[in-house]
């Protein structure tokens, strides 16, 4: 089992920036990847940017040159580092954590809200 706790969350004015924290405990594996992943009330969730424990990153299309995703493979954290938020921005931040050789073990964090006013 994974843990992951995130904070950072809150409410922002457009144009502003915040940065999410992700913390992992539990069973780690070194072959992991973990990213963020946002969800607005009545839609999918969908993927912002993820990050291997090589460092190889990958964003939405939406939040690139925005949005930058980071990981500290020795405390087991990942950051999300958002800047010109919009108001499309606005949802619930999940954190992600994923073996890559066992798709099963797929665990996510509670979720952190992000509200960009316009």
């Amino acid at each position: 089992q994974v843990q992951l706790v995130e904070s950072g969350g809150g409410l922002v004015q457009a144009g502003g920036s915040l940065r999410l924290s992700c913390a992992a405990s539990g069973s780690i594996s070194s072959i992991a990847s973990m990213g963020w992943y946002r969800q607005v009330s009545g839609k999918q969730r969908e993927l912002v940017a993820t990050i291997t424990p090589r460092g190889i990153t990958n964003y939405a299309d939406s939040v690139k040159g925005r949005f930058t995703i980071s990981r500290d493979n020795a405390k087991n954290t990942v950051n999300l580092e958002m800047k010109s938020l919009k108001p499309e921005d606005t949802a619930v931040y999940y954190c992600n954590y994923r073996h890559l050789l066992d798709r099963r073990l797929d665990y996510w964090g509670q979720g952190t809200q992000v509200t960009v006013s316009s």
